[in-house]
């Protein structure tokens, strides 16, 4: 009796010499794969194909692969990995700020890509299991709702993307008590995570921003220097 697919991946990769081995490697690996080379293509299977993870070439011919990713997280919370030939820090750094969960660089082993996909849909399981039975948290002038992934300040809705949302998530559940470096790098990248945690930073920053929060006089997240983050308890 064949096994059922333990996940349905889009592969979105014009160039066939990459997606034909991939999307059999990913077969083997007990996957369904579906492949399409076009932006197009990527947001027409995705609509009616629902993929447990997308796959996604930045350079396309038909359009740009951030734009693709922009309008996948625009619809739904599917995981998304980039794929691309280019691998600067800021290239890294802008593909996850965009709503991708990881980032692979060109070429790149079929193996261990696949087990880096493993590991997304693991932490995304994990995530979506763990939204469905937290309560909202309310601390001072922000409330987060873990289920509803919303986050208000002083009433407002704030514009945060996911991973700024899973890091503010981290910090409030821990609010009073510092959150190393670590532990966020592991809880909301990956305990696996190859790059570097400058990323953390950038995030921080961004977070810091939408928040409103002065890093020289913080409000909501205070940096414990050489260990990591703390959000602050008005209690």
């Amino acid at each position: 009796m064949a096994q059922a697919p333990v996940g349905r991946i889009l592969v979105v990769e014009d160039e066939r010499s990459i997606s034909g081995p991939f999307a059999e490697a990913l077969r083997r690996a007990g996957f369904e794969a579906l492949v399409t080379g076009t932006a197009a293509g990527a947001l027409e299977l995705a609509e009616q194909s629902e993929p447990d993870l997308v796959m996604l070439d930045l350079a396309l011919p038909d359009g740009d692969g951030r734009d693709v990713c922009r309008e996948l997280r625009r619809r739904s919370d599917v995981p998304i990995v980039m794929l691309t030939a280019r691998g600067t820090e800021m290239d890294k750094i802008v593909g996850l700020e965009l709503g991708a969960d990881d980032y692979v660089v060109k070429p790149f082993s079929a193996a261990e890509v696949i087990s880096r996909i493993r590991a997304v849909l693991r932490r995304s399981a994990g995530r979506d299991a763990g939204a469905a039975s937290t309560s909202p948290i309310s601390i001072g002038e922000v409330e987060l709702d873990p289920a509803a992934r919303i986050v208000r300040l002083r009433g407002a809705e704030l514009d945060l993307s996911r991973k700024e949302f899973d890091l503010l998530a981290e910090l409030m559940r821990h609010a009073g008590h510092v959150v190393t470096r670590e532990d966020l790098m592991s809880r909301v990248w990956d305990v696996n995570w190859f790059g570097s945690t400058k990323t953390l930073d950038v995030h921080i920053g961004w977070l810091r921003r939408k928040l409103g929060d002065d890093p020289a006089h913080p409000a909501f997240i205070e940096t414990v220097r050489g260990v990591g983050f703390r959000f602050a308890d008005p209690e």
